[in-house]
């Protein structure tokens, strides 16, 4: 057998595997041999078949097979040993009918090699990495929901200004059928307001969906429609009235106390207020720190430079799903994952080259982490070791789960990667203002 590589540039390469008689002919006249002691053919006994007969029959199919498995395995060696970073897979290429009457045959494939880069992380311009804090007004408004959803509910017969009110959403042209419960302050005008004071149980008011919320998200909530469905959405719909409330606030007495912390977890109203912060600046740190990953993934992605082999990747595509696509659709899926596809070469590069590797210890310590805090939610506090590495055995004997965790491990070690040696400068705010910043009013 013999091997040999064509560099056509820094991109692409065709590799040619020449295979003799010698390299596969013991293997076919073993395997034929053994055809030939089962082989079941009317006028032969068992095991008396000629040889002419077992070849002009089996031959050519135990040939090709075999020179197929020394091919895949020459080629999978070869690409190890010479320690050569392929995209995709290697694409044989298109060759004339094969002579399976021949002593020896030879196959070339195209390689897309993977480009030679280097990774900047020290942006000229500083990334924001957003600090963000639960100011009074949030702090006050949670604990004003939470003397809510404990307080007192009274039934009223006509709906006022604080009322909670429940009924059901309808348009039968798009499908909505909701069913909410909705305080007026939740409205954008006043008009709609006006609207509701007054009616009773099994009133029916009509709604313009346009400008009833603040945003779109408002609206999608309570129509329960996609996102893309409630932009600019501009349509009538029904509210039927089914409940109407007044709620009284609970008191801010130990009694909630206990009910929301447990036995003496909270004592005051300060330490609510600090508990309450406490919780939300938690989560607001997820918040932040996905932002300053996309951030800082976005940054490299338009600052990494390097070329890509696209015709080898284009043709690859073409051939790499559960359905063949023609030129046309492969050039498009190209596009839609290039940037996708320049990440990932830019991540293996800043893990690699800060020696940053994933292991299965990682993986379960991660696993076992959120275990943790999923049975926090249900009041189970203190779950022992063997518990969290019966459930971590089980979760990760599901290899999709596998491989989900290990890619949360992945970016925690590259924002972890980034704080350290990122251009970041850290901008302190409250929620309410980082949304505004960073997602605007819509």
């Amino acid at each position: 057998m013999n091997i040999t590589r064509e560099n056509i540039d820094a991109l692409n390469a065709v590799v040619k595997i020449e295979i003799v008689k010698e390299d596969y002919n013991d293997k076919v006249e073993k395997i034929l041999v053994d055809y030939r002691k089962t082989a079941n053919i009317p006028g032969f006994r068992k095991g008396q078949v000629p040889m002419g007969m077992v070849k002009k029959q089996y031959g050519q199919s135990v040939l090709a097979d075999e020179v197929n498995k020394l091919l895949q395995g020459a080629l999978s060696n070869y690409l190890t040993e010479e320690k050569l970073d392929v995209l995709g897979q290697p694409l044989p290429k298109q060759q004339d009918e094969i002579n399976w009457d021949a002593d020896s045959f030879s196959f070339e494939f195209e390689l897309g090699l993977s480009p030679k880069f280097d990774v900047e992380l020290k942006s000229k311009k500083a990334i924001t990495h957003y600090n963000i804090i639960a100011d009074d007004k949030m702090i006050d408004e949670q604990i004003e929901r939470i003397q809510k959803q404990y307080g007192k509910v009274t039934p009223q017969e006509d709906v006022t200004k604080d009322s909670e009110i429940t009924g059901t959403f309808k348009n039968e042209e798009k499908e909505i059928d909701n069913t909410v419960t909705i305080t007026l302050d939740q409205f954008k005008g006043k008009a709609t307001e006006k609207l509701f004071i007054g009616a009773k149980v099994g009133d029916v008011i009509t709604l313009k969906t346009k400008g009833l919320y603040a945003d779109d998200h408002e609206l999608m909530n309570a129509l329960k429609i996609e996102h893309d469905d409630a932009h600019g959405l501009d349509i009538e719909v029904s509210f039927t009235i089914t409940g109407i409330n007044s709620r009284e606030a609970a008191d801010l007495d130990q009694e909630l106390f206990d009910k929301l912390f447990g036995k003496d977890g909270v004592k005051s109203v300060s330490e609510l207020k600090g508990k309450i912060k406490e919780d939300a600046e938690k989560q607001f740190v997820q918040q932040s720190d996905q932002k300053l990953l996309n951030d800082i993934t976005e940054y490299l992605v338009d600052n990494t430079k390097f070329d890509l082999p696209e015709a080898f990747l284009t043709k690859w595509m073409q051939v790499a799903g559960e359905k063949q696509l023609n030129e046309a659709a492969a050039k498009e899926e190209y596009n839609k994952s290039e940037k996708s596809l320049r990440y990932q070469l830019i991540e293996g590069k800043l893990m690699q080259d800060n020696d940053l590797k994933v292991d299965f210890e990682d993986v379960k310590t991660n696993a076992k982490g959120m275990i943790k805090m999923q049975m926090a939610q249900f009041g189970q506090l203190n779950p022992s070791e063997k518990e969290l590495d019966d459930i971590a055995a089980r979760v990760l004997g599901n290899q999709d789960e596998v491989r989900r965790i290990s890619e949360q491990v992945v970016s925690q070690k590259l924002l972890d990667l980034y704080k350290e040696k990122a251009n970041i400068k850290t901008k302190e705010m409250s929620y309410e203002a980082f949304v505004k910043e960073v997602y605007g009013d819509k």
